[in-house]
């Protein structure tokens, strides 16, 4: 081990003398009290260190103390359910012993080394093996089977496997003869470094949709399993709100949720429900296969950086066991300003708006990390799905941190604070907003909701697109000057957006709609508009037609429960014959 002493401080930045043998990225222990910290920058002997932990009360001279390794988490049993902080530290364990401040110099390991774990093996005597090969089985939760793989480094040939039974995550349960002849153990969890990625056989471009039951994302912008999206908006948005719908409701079968320098009470809120949520898939709760990462805005402001990479190598982690993951990074934001503080007091020369100059080379690393992939060690594909919302200041677009993350992303989701305060949820602007994962998922959505549906959505783009150019020639002459045609159009863009698109987060059955009863609600609404455009064309007056009754129907639509879609169905019944009659009442008069 290497040891120094601080030279100088200055906050989260701590610069240690007589470091010479130390390496970037080791992880250190400052001064007595053991804070954890990371060396980001060596200049001779000299360390500069970012503490992931309040720095008041230490003094030049106190002892510095390298490991010789890189940040790391433990990945193995335990890891589903669990609430950590942003260097892996279980909070409930840290209240237990600390009570509700979290104490410096804490150090409790990120998996519980005592509970036993049934441990079933898959593996045989004899077999050789690589990284990422499955080596036995622990049923973590009753969602969640864990797949105890080999170290993603390491091969050989098993010499000695384990009987089933009960045991905790030290016990050796599997013994390799590597290449060099020596005899490897390999217990049921490893380490791996935060900020390396880990191993994959094959990158494939994404194949299926992440559906989220969020209608302007399923249906417009969506989002394919292994992708990157990107949802930034100002103050009040709903950006969190969104965050937590997707962690909610995406069938993604992990959930990996980073409160990244977030207000403790809106961490608070996801907390206290994610163990009372159900699972729509199981029925059990949401919990039972998530991980929280806690890393609230009056935490240390360089454990945010650290937190983001826990997250998503955790993600990788269970991506590489052949799941779908969804990774929620809320905000990234945080994280740049974290690295724009530590930056500034690194005395570096500042980029655009005082954020560090390899800004952009950050944040493509970390969403790099994402995609649909095949894994190593077996016939098994795993996907990672990155979104991270971006809070730029009074929601301007052109915000650096935006535009990185533009660069990158393939799906854009764009709040706007006029449709917020229009109480229009999700605040999803539908002209400014784009997925590039349309054309690679139109074999999935052709199987799954038939060839029609994507012809349909592209209409009803094209509907609202030419709503808001009409608008403003309505505003100075009058909808009623308009054209039956053109005032058509304007009551069937009302009606996506104020029947479809619009959605309430907060009811038990709005909240989350299937990509089936999607379609049926899509298809009443564009058959409607074909419809009425039938009767115009045949001198029925637009504005009888406006009134119709269908019009309530439509608009209740959402509420109806998914196991009485034939309500649904039954409303296009309901529209051809109301305007049947109309027809049949404008032509004998």
């Amino acid at each position: 081990m290497t040891r120094g002493t601080i030279d100088k401080i200055a906050g989260p930045l701590v610069v240690a003398d007589g470091m010479k043998d130390a390496r970037m990225y080791d992880l250190v222990y400052v001064s007595d009290y053991k804070l954890i910290g990371e060396i980001i920058e060596l200049k001779g002997e000299k360390a500069s260190i970012q503490v992931y932990e309040e720095t008041g009360g230490l003094k030049p001279g106190d002892p510095v103390e390298a490991t010789g390794k890189p940040l790391s988490v433990e990945l193995g049993p335990g890891l589903v359910t669990a609430i950590y902080d942003g260097i892996q530290r279980p909070l409930d364990e840290i209240r237990k012993e600390a009570g509700d401040w979290i104490t410096r110099g804490i150090g409790i390991r990120g998996l519980d080394h005592a509970k036993e774990w049934d441990f079933i093996p898959v593996a045989a005597v004899g077999l050789n093996v690589t990284g990422g090969e499955v080596l036995g089985e622990v049923p973590e939760t009753n969602i969640i089977t864990h797949r105890i793989m080999v170290p993603p480094e390491v091969s050989g040939e098993i010499v000695w496997m384990s009987e089933a039974g009960k045991f905790n995550i030290d016990t050796i349960i599997a013994k390799l003869k590597i290449s060099d002849g020596s005899i490897l153990e390999l217990p049921m969890y490893h380490n791996w470094p935060v900020r390396k990625p880990r191993p994959i056989a094959e990158k494939k471009a994404p194949e299926e949709p992440l559906i989220t039951g969020q209608r302007v994302i399923d249906a417009f912008f969506p989002l394919g399993k292994g992708g990157t999206a990107c949802v930034p908006g100002p103050f009040g948005s709903g950006k969190t709100v969104i965050q937590h719908q997707l962690a909610k409701w995406a069938d993604a079968e992990m959930v990996i949720y980073v409160g990244c320098g977030e207000r403790g009470n809106e961490m608070t809120d996801v907390l206290q429900e994610f163990p009372e949520l159900e699972d729509p898939k199981s029925g059990e709760p949401l919990i039972n296969r998530t991980v929280l990462v806690a890393n609230t805005s009056n935490m240390p402001v360089a454990a945010r950086e650290a937190s983001v990479y826990t997250g998503i190598t955790i993600g990788e982690y269970f991506r590489d066991m052949g799941y779908s993951v969804a990774l929620m990074a809320d905000s990234t934001s945080r994280w740049a300003e974290a690295m724009r503080e530590m930056s500034g007091r690194l005395e570096e020369m500042p980029g655009e708006e005082g954020y560090p100059a390899y800004l952009g080379t950050r944040i493509a690393e970390f969403y790099e990390r994402a995609g649909n992939v095949k894994c190593r060690g077996g016939d098994r594909n795993g996907a990672l799905t990155v979104v991270g919302a971006v809070s730029p200041a009074g929601g301007d677009l052109s915000d650096p941190v935006v535009q990185a993350t533009l660069r990158v992303v393939k799906v854009f989701w764009s709040l706007q604070a006029k449709l917020a305060y229009a109480r229009h949820f999700p605040a999803i602007g539908w002209l400014d907003s784009y997925s590039l994962y349309t054309d690679n998922l139109k074999e999935y959505y052709d199987k799954a909701l038939g060839p029609e549906w994507v012809p349909m959505v592209k209409e009803a783009i094209s509907l609202l697109q030419r709503e808001a150019n009409l608008l403003e020639i309505a505003r100075l002459v009058g909808a009623e000057s308009l054209s039956p045609e053109d005032q058509l159009i304007l009551f069937t863009a009302r009606s996506l957006r104020e029947d479809f698109l619009h959605q309430n987060a907060f009811h038990e059955v709005d909240t989350y709609t299937s990509i089936v009863k999607q379609k049926l609600m899509m298809e009443v609404i564009m058959h409607t508009n074909a419809e009425m455009r039938k009767a115009i064309r045949g001198s029925v007056s637009p504005g009888d037609l406006f009134e119709l009754p269908l019009k309530e129907e439509i608009a209740r639509m959402s509420y109806i429960p998914e196991d009485h879609l034939d309500d649904i169905e039954a409303i296009k019944e309901h529209v051809n014959s109301q305007i049947n009659d109309l027809i049949e009442k404008e032509q004998t008069a």
